[in-house]
């Protein structure tokens, strides 16, 4: 049985790394969050340590070590701008550190942590859940299995409907979260780079506090797509059915059956990074690379590469 620490004990993504633990049969020794509302950690270790205070966290971590009882893996799921102080506070420790996404903001951050790594012998894996869908795998498998000259056009659609509150936040600082590409698209960059190669063209068409879209060339794909966290962008279907989140892939003409299978994701990552298979640092530099230039570049007009949901945004 394997000894976690959790950092950011309180935020969203939090309880998917608490039942991963769980479900791999292992450990949360102790948490920690600057906010105390974590009453769901009784739901799967009650006998967690936790401190609102990371000096008081770092103490209990040393303390453990001093008695032969060394944490095994440090968990980061704080905010944004602090993954890397987070993981270099493990790695420093010899302690692996399993990291939410993204991994950084910056790519010349992915140096620094690579670096850390050879410096101290412990390891970072990055949570890239979406490579294991099913729906993914399957569609990777048909990339590969294509004439190496065909290039697929896809419209990628996500949104996920969020409050006042998501801007008021550090979600809704761009030095903090990166901005929305990065916050809650970094993953399917990472996505569509896994299954269709190397980013050829990148171009952003809008980009506000609460939408963003623009066009993607990969080796295998040309992509068209639309990230919002504003309900009046939700399909008429989605809203009938009184859904708050949208995913959407639509390759040619046929769409890719998304709306399921990731409850478990999370559980698959742990086996594999337990087993030490997990994604490493540097599987993230496409994905990083692409969000931090579609943050920095200046909008172009669309023409023919926009997607269909850009005009109601422009115009509303």
């Amino acid at each position: 049985m394997k000894n976690f620490a959790v950092i950011g004990a309180a935020g969203y993504i939090a309880p998917r790394h608490f039942q991963a633990i769980k479900m791999t049969k292992n450990n949360l020794a102790v948490a920690m969050d600057i906010n105390d509302s974590v009453g769901v950690i009784d739901s799967y270790f009650p006998k967690a340590e936790f401190f609102t205070e990371f000096e008081d966290f770092s103490e209990y971590i040393d303390k453990l070590t001093s008695l032969g009882k060394q944490v095994d893996y440090i968990v980061v799921c704080s905010p944004n701008f602090c993954h890397v102080k987070h993981i270099e506070f493990g790695l420093e420790r010899g302690i692996d550190v399993i990291c939410e996404k993204p991994l950084v903001l910056c790519s010349n951050e992915l140096e620094t942590l690579i670096a850390l790594e050879r410096s101290y012998g412990a390891k970072v894996y990055s949570i890239l859940q979406l490579r294991l869908h099913p729906s993914i795998i399957a569609l990777r498998q048909k990339v590969q299995n294509a004439p190496k000259n065909k290039i697929f056009d896809l419209d990628l659609t996500y949104i996920t409907a969020r409050g006042k509150w998501y801007l008021r936040s550090w979600k809704g600082s761009d030095q903090k979260s990166g901005g929305l590409s990065t916050n809650i698209g970094v993953h399917f960059y990472d996505m569509l780079h896994h299954i269709f190669g190397e980013v050829k063209h990148n171009e952003v068409h809008f980009r506000d506090k609460r939408s963003a879209s623009g066009y993607l060339e990969y080796e295998r794909a040309r992509v068209k797509w639309f990230l919002s966290i504003n309900s009046e962008n939700l399909p008429n279907e989605a809203i009938a059915e009184n859904k708050m989140t949208y995913r959407s892939i639509v390759i040619g003409d046929r769409e890719l059956e998304f709306s399921s299978g990731f409850t478990d994701l999370h559980v698959q990552s742990y086996q594999s990074i337990l087993v030490g298979d997990g994604f490493g640092i540097s599987e993230n530099r496409a994905a990083i690379k692409t969000v931090e230039r579609i943050r920095n570049q200046a909008v172009v007009n669309a023409t023919s590469k926009a997607h269909s949901l850009l005009e109601n945004v422009i115009r509303g």
